[in-house]
């Protein structure tokens, strides 16, 4: 009889020492309570509690992803988008995690999901579009505030998508379009505006050089003269007019079949011939 007792007495004793005995990885933390009472925490590695009295409550440390689904919301002006995120967080005190919140998985992402909303509602559709960073930045500081006493730092916020509606998507691609014409069209005033200044200057050397406009001439009838090109074009000198008139303004005033010089009118070689019968010696 007493050495059935002692084997009972040893099991129970083995078994109590084996339940007391603890081992934590190194991302892991036990929260001990003793008789329902906060006595530390431990962890990680091997550690001793009380059997029977102790109770452990373990928490991982390592950063969390939380998948924020898509969420409708009305920007402040009046466009209605829908919006998702992703939330990194970590325990920073596994103490204040169990005891001051009764879920803080749960707590988290309803804290993240509404002040997402809230956030966003006070931006208009550019800002979200365009200065996501300040948003996300935004969210992190709102949400980290309200789970500094839950033991719990948010380390990072990040917008992944947003939705917007098909007219919306219409009316932008007619924006961005004409934003681009409107480019284009000052792009092209400030290119011509450029080319008549250099007009002008180049005008200004051809008139102080006038052989330099009969070397441009050459010029356009080399690039006129194109390959496979049946039409030929033959330049006037400026100076050939000039004769032109010179010899009509010294034509006799007696002359009644002379003409005033016209320089709209074509020149006509044969205008320039006299009637005269050809004397002979």
């Amino acid at each position: 009889m007493g050495s059935v007792i002692a084997s009972l007495v040893a099991v129970f004793i083995i078994l109590s020492v084996s339940k007391g005995i603890k081992l934590d990885r190194e991302y892991q933390r036990g929260v001990i309570f003793r008789l329902g009472r906060l006595k530390g925490v431990r962890g990680p590695g091997l550690y001793f509690i009380l059997p029977w009295i102790d109770q452990k409550v373990q928490l991982d440390v390592r950063t969390k992803t939380v998948n924020i689904e898509p969420q409708e919301t009305v920007t402040a002006d009046s466009v209605t988008i829908r919006v998702n995120a992703v939330l990194y967080y970590r325990i920073l005190d596994p103490a204040k995690a169990i005891n001051r919140v009764e879920n803080y998985e749960a707590a988290v992402y309803q804290v993240a999901l509404t002040t997402l909303r809230n956030v966003v509602g006070q931006n208009i559709l550019d800002d979200v579009l365009q200065n996501r960073d300040k948003i996300n930045i935004r969210v992190q500081e709102i949400v980290d505030e309200i789970t500094e006493p839950w033991g719990i730092v948010i380390e990072r916020v990040e917008m992944k998508d947003v939705e917007i509606p098909t007219g919306m998507q219409r009316a932008m691609a007619k924006e961005a379009e004409a934003i681009r014409e409107k480019r284009a069209r000052l792009i092209k005033a400030t290119a011509e505006q450029e080319a008549s200044l250099k007009l002008a200057e180049a005008s200004q050397n051809i008139s102080a050089n006038p052989s330099a406009l009969e070397l441009r001439r050459l010029q356009m009838l080399t690039e006129i003269g194109a390959e496979n090109n049946t039409t030929t074009i033959i330049m006037m000198p400026s100076d050939f007019i000039n004769v032109a008139r010179r010899w009509a303004e010294s034509k006799p005033a007696n002359d009644t079949k002379a003409q005033p010089f016209n320089p709209e009118v074509p020149f006509n070689p044969k205008s320039f011939q006299s009637n005269e019968p050809p004397q002979h010696s």
